[in-house]
């Protein structure tokens, strides 16, 4: 299945029923009236979540959803049948927005949550509603209403509590296949992952499980439509926490082959507030890779690096499993805490307690440390790693 995370669709209401104009003419019967039944109302067009769906590909293959019209009036008084709806399937995550105006017209989150796009045409009245004491044949009837009709244009942002980001070859798949069952493409080129990946990952049985998304590597000039440009940074909007993974065994694309881990971080922070200011305020959680093959002075300078931007950090090996135990602990306390604090979507404020390396200074972190261990400057960062309910 093509991972596609934008479409465009033409979606119309069935159109009313036309009402009757008729009259009862039966034997023994001197007097019947008007007897012109309703039209049937049209259907309407709904958006209906799919948990079973992660792409908007099938929506490809169709650009004019139409519901089915009502059934015209008959005589007797006989309604006409109205329409039936049709339900377009969208995977959860889905937003609309009116492609003329640009106006958001609501979004999908739910399995089964449905979202009206166009409503159908109410259906007309027959002869028989028309009748008075006065005009007692009337041969007057409404015909039905035409149904809603719009051009709208869908947008997929995946549902995952963490988001890894980072420079192409950073280990970003790898680390999703070793903490889920997700199973990427993984290379020793830059750009294996084109699509954004979806792994589950639990601590243990009986611990809350969570999504992680593994999205396509920024290079420098990212916004600027370099590498494969920002477009899948949509899918980091709804994360609640990002873990912004470093390769400590190469310097990665920084603009020279000696540039350190301050640099590589730089990188990715520029692009991601080119596409959005305020994913730099949501909490990150900064992660060296490939620890197994590490260069020393890169081992050296993450620590540095993390405590200039007031974030905790954590060296882990997905080859060898060193410290992975111990991110998924640490993801799985943030994002307790996180949920303790509020919705989804609404990452805290910065100053607000709660989560280290929310925002502002946690402190100088130690290099020294146990791999997976999260490192942080001061007992009282190092207290805000434990979950808190609202104050």
């Amino acid at each position: 299945m093509i991972f596609l995370d934008e479409a465009g669709i033409h979606a119309r209401g069935g159109r009313g029923g036309n009402g009757c104009v008729a009259f009862r003419r039966e034997k023994y019967v001197p007097r019947g009236g008007p007897s012109g039944g309703d039209g049937g109302h049209g259907g309407s067009v709904w958006l209906v979540g799919e948990a079973g769906r992660n792409t908007l590909y099938h929506l490809q293959f169709a650009s004019i959803y139409q519901a089915e019209r009502g059934r015209h009036g008959e005589g007797s008084n006989r309604t006409g049948r109205s329409g039936a709806d049709l339900a377009v399937p969208v995977p959860l995550g889905t937003e609309v927005y009116d492609r003329d105006s640009g106006t958001r017209l609501g979004e999908i989150l739910a399995d089964g949550e449905r979202l009206l796009l166009a409503a159908g045409g109410r259906g007309g009245r027959g002869n028989a509603h028309f009748a008075t004491a006065t005009h007692q044949a009337p041969r007057e009837s409404e015909p039905g209403q035409e149904g809603e009709e719009r051009r709208l244009r869908l947008e997929l942002k995946l549902l995952a509590d963490v988001g890894v980001v980072g420079l192409p070859n950073a280990g970003k798949s790898t680390l999703i296949s070793t903490v889920s069952a997700a199973r990427p493409k993984i290379a020793d080129y830059p750009f294996t992952t084109l699509v954004p990946q979806l792994g589950v990952v639990a601590e243990g049985p009986l611990a809350e499980p969570f999504v992680i998304a593994d999205l396509p590597g920024l290079i420098a000039g990212a916004a600027q439509g370099a590498g494969l440009g920002i477009q899948f940074l949509r899918h980091v909007e709804r994360c609640r926490l990002l873990v912004h993974l470093v390769d400590l065994s190469q310097a990665g694309d920084a603009g020279a082959r000696d540039a350190g881990v301050d640099a590589d971080l730089a990188v990715v922070e520029r692009e991601l507030g080119a596409f959005d200011p305020e994913l730099l305020r949501r909490p990150r959680l900064v992660v060296g890779s490939k620890l197994d093959a590490a260069l020393p002075e890169r081992l050296a300078e993450l620590p540095r690096a993390a405590a200039a931007r007031g974030l905790d950090w954590l060296a882990v090996s997905a080859a060898t499993r060193a410290g992975i135990d111990g991110l998924v602990a640490t993801l799985g306390r943030r994002l307790q805490a996180l949920r303790a604090a509020g919705p989804a979507g609404t990452p805290r404020a910065p100053g607000e307690p709660g989560v280290a390396g929310a925002s502002g200074t946690v402190g100088a972190a130690s290099a020294a440390g146990t791999p997976g261990e999260v490192h942080a400057g001061d007992a009282a960062g190092a207290a805000d790693l434990a979950p808190r309910g609202p104050r």
